[in-house]
């Protein structure tokens, strides 16, 4: 397998971060799993990585607490010596209405969603900068775009990361990194089966004009791409993987 250098994932234990996890070590790169709780996970997924031929280690962390975050950036350039892909995956959801939502509710979600994003680009552009290359790619959503009913909070910090997205894409452009975004619409994942009931989901499904719920895969596709050397002139924009729904 042809190394392609390093890639830090963010939230790689499960879902859509361990299905990115996976896509860019398949495709060549050293994989940093990023994750805060789940243990046992992101063992299998490094697991099915090393099984697979890829190559990669585990390092836990809050993204929302930037110490963290920038001992994890520092234990990646010193085990693979370069950073070359970020992707800001991690990230919490809760549907309240907005009457409901408490201020803890409020700064925890800004704090990990929103504030993560920030630690993370900020510890791991410096190095970037300096060799003039590097590919940083965030997970937003589709609520992002369009907001969405008791997520209020959820969808305002989703929308601040394309905001982040679009204007450190041009500041950083001059030094030749890309930043990008992907707004996954309704993915089938644990996140989703744990907050909706099954009649909800398959009204989603059947809203979704390409007849089906996305798939985590579907999701890791487009970051690979991104990440890939087909994506060298695409920085700032917001790749929508949502099947049509909006």
């Amino acid at each position: 397998m042809n190394n392609k250098g390093c890639a830090v994932v963010t939230g790689a234990s499960r879902g859509i971060g361990a299905s990115i996890a996976k896509a860019l070590a398949k495709s060549g790169y050293r994989v940093v799993l990023n994750y805060s709780h789940s243990e046992k996970a992101v063992n299998e997924v490094l697991k099915n990585i090393i099984e697979n031929g890829g190559d990669g280690c585990i390092f836990k962390c809050d993204v929302s607490k930037r110490d963290d975050v920038d001992r994890m950036i520092f234990y990646a350039k010193k085990t693979f010596g370069k950073i070359d892909v970020l992707v800001n995956n991690a990230g919490i959801s809760q549907q309240k209405l907005f009457t409901d939502i408490t201020q803890d509710d409020w700064d925890r979600m800004v704090a990990v969603n929103l504030s993560g994003v920030f630690n993370c680009c900020q510890s791991a552009l410096p190095d970037m900068i300096r060799r003039k290359n590097g590919r940083i790619i965030n997970i937003s959503s589709v609520w992002g775009v369009y907001g969405a009913s008791c997520e209020v909070h959820y969808s305002a910090v989703k929308a601040g990361v394309i905001g982040l997205t679009k204007a450190l894409a041009k500041e950083v452009a001059p030094s030749g990194i890309t930043v990008n975004a992907v707004a996954p619409g309704c993915i089938l994942t644990d996140m989703l089966t744990n907050e909706l009931d099954e009649e909800t989901i398959s009204s989603l499904a059947e809203e979704t004009p390409l007849g089906r719920l996305g798939t985590v895969e579907d999701v890791a596709k487009a970051v690979s791409f991104l990440a890939s050397d087909n994506a060298d002139f695409i920085t700032g924009q917001v790749l929508g993987v949502d099947g049509g729904f909006c």
